[in-house]
């Protein structure tokens, strides 16, 4: 079935197996190719860099807290935002802005979400790096409507362009009685809601970065880059005994690109401008870039730092684009780039780097001391595997006033839980490639939802080993895990401590131990370069 073939279909009667027939650059042109994506070059003229001043996303209070829990409300939403200077950008947005509001909580306290969705599009919230049970974990047909769109199938809102789209149809109308699609007994049903909906997450993880985001089967590039994202912090004891930078000096760093219209409106090549059909123009199938850097939604920012030691929690939210980050000028001596914790929390004691490479969806926690720079300097952050104006991030301008820094670094930073190897009840395989029907694919497989490529035993360990034809940084729901090796190798220089996201490179592979904890039911493997994860690179498990 070729492009013209499938988008001709219609939405009301395409099943996911069908997603598979989307065309793909051939892999010899991939491997050729190395890093992933094709940049979408803007149309209108783009500002000059370091021209605005680093925002930070405002931090969400609780509606009310007791004795275990904190409620929280977040209301997503269209908003008009100055993104580039002197231009309006319509977002789509939780609570009003880009990125949306950041949750600090703490381990051991229950936090409850009510989301309202007043977009003119069905959406799915996922806690990326969460530790959650299986209703609120964000599986991607579990759909969240519009406001007064109704749940009573998908006749009452497939008259609304955009509305609905391939998801919302799977949603609502029942996957087994689509055209196309087998009966899958996992498929979890009953799940879509009208206008409201709440999410539990328990908080039984320690301390990290995550973050949340939209993740609609189909639908998770063009949402993600319209602006549905924001952080969620955890913190514990343990963390806050480190006599780590706080404060001020604490700064969460979303990194993402984006293109522009001549009007100001975001940029993306979908197949279907209303978002009825899924996916992106045949150029694009390898991932998505953009020309412009944001970074907390601003278009290459700065920020005054004190000669002092600043704790920088980076999350690369990117559709599709890896950054190598550098800074420029080095300090004398190198390595600026103190790494102090990972996806999923502090690592056992710090790694130093001259530069790091950070892949879609990835968290990189760091510390970085500008007192090593002389009063005045301006140092830039590179990206170094980018072109032209996506070469640099953002500049910070250290500052000539006397400060005191009682931060510092320690040497042990925790004690991690190692898993160990010889209790891996057994080993599983996934692939990550382009079929022979030009489709993204796991282990052959297009994604179907409620079709398991595992059933696990709740408590049990075991070895995952992945592997890819061209490059693609591959997410696990529920459970952290711990890079075992790559390719027969030792870890990678950035594979140290917990994590939920691992970037692997062309024609390599990467062995990992998850143990399974907590909570029984379906949840997802996917690939995080989105345009991937939309064209059907995603799989189900099954806890049991």
């Amino acid at each position: 079935m070729n492009r013209r073939r499938f988008l001709g279909i219609g939405a009301a009667v395409v099943g996911t197996g069908a997603m598979g027939a989307f065309a793909v650059p051939s892999a010899a042109r991939l491997l050729a190719e190395g890093r992933p994506g094709r940049v979408l070059g803007s149309a209108v003229e783009l500002p000059a860099p370091f021209q605005v001043p680093l925002p930070l996303p405002p931090v969400l209070q609780p509606v009310r807290s007791d004795g275990t829990t904190d409620h929280y409300e977040i209301t997503q939403q269209i908003a008009r935002l100055e993104i580039l200077p002197g231009l309006r950008t319509e977002a789509w947005t939780y609570g009003g802005s880009y990125p949306g509001p950041t949750l600090a909580v703490r381990a051991g306290r229950q936090i409850v979400v009510r989301h309202r969705n007043e977009l003119p599009v069905p959406s799915v919230v996922h806690l990326h790096g969460g530790h959650t049970p299986a209703d609120s974990d964000g599986y991607p047909i579990d759909l969240l409507l519009p406001v007064g769109a109704g749940a009573g199938g998908a006749q009452g809102t497939a008259g609304t362009a955009g509305m609905v789209g391939m998801a919302g149809m799977v949603g609502m109308a029942g996957m087994a009685g689509m055209p196309g699609m087998a009966h899958h007994a996992d498929l979890p049903a009953g799940r879509t809601t009208d206008g409201e909906r709440t999410y539990t997450y328990p908080g039984r993880q320690r301390a990290a970065t995550l973050w949340y985001h939209d993740h609609r089967m189909g639908f998770t590039g063009p949402a993600l880059w319209r602006g549905l994202a924001g952080f969620h912090l955890v913190h514990d004891d343990e963390e806050d005994a480190l006599p780590l930078p706080r404060g001020e000096r604490e700064i969460p760093l979303m990194l993402a690109d984006r293109s522009f219209a001549e009007d100001g409106s975001f940029a993306y090549p979908a197949v279907d401008p209303t978002l009825a059909v899924p996916g992106v123009t045949d150029d694009y199938m390898n991932g998505v870039l953009g020309d412009v850097v944001l970074v907390n939604g601003a278009p290459w920012p700065r920020l005054t730092v004190d000669r002092a030691r600043y704790r920088l929690r980076l999350l690369n939210s990117s559709n599709a684009r890896l950054y190598r980050l550098e800074l420029d000028p080095q300090p004398a001596g190198g390595d600026a780039l103190v790494q102090i914790g990972g996806d999923g929390g502090l690592l056992e004691a710090p790694v130093a780097h001259d530069s790091l490479e950070i892949a879609p969806a990835e968290r990189f926690d760091l510390v970085v001391d500008f007192s090593r720079f002389p009063p005045g300097t301006s140092v830039r952050l590179m990206n170094r595997f980018g072109s032209d104006r996506t070469t640099e991030v953002m500049l910070f301008d250290v500052s000539s006033r006397t400060v005191t820094d009682d931060s510092a670094v320690p040497e042990r930073l925790c004690t991690l839980e190692r898993l160990d190897p010889a209790a891996a009840v057994t080993t599983r395989t996934f692939g990550f490639r382009r079929s022979r029907d030009d489709g993204w694919t796991i282990n052959n497989q297009p994604y179907e939802p409620g079709r398991s490529l595992a059933r696990t035993a709740l408590g049990s360990t075991e070895i995952w080993r992945f592997f890819t034809d061209v490059h693609h940084p591959v997410h696990l729901h529920l459970d952290p895990f711990q890079v075992l090796s790559r390719s027969g190798a030792e870890p990678g220089r950035y594979d140290a401590g917990w994590k939920d996201t691992v970037d692997l490179r062309p024609a390599e592979s990467v062995e990992l131990l998850v143990r399974f904890t907590d909570y029984p039911g379906a949840y997802m493997l996917h690939c995080h370069n989105l345009e991937h994860e939309d064209m059907a690179m995603m799989a189900d498990f099954v806890v049991e």
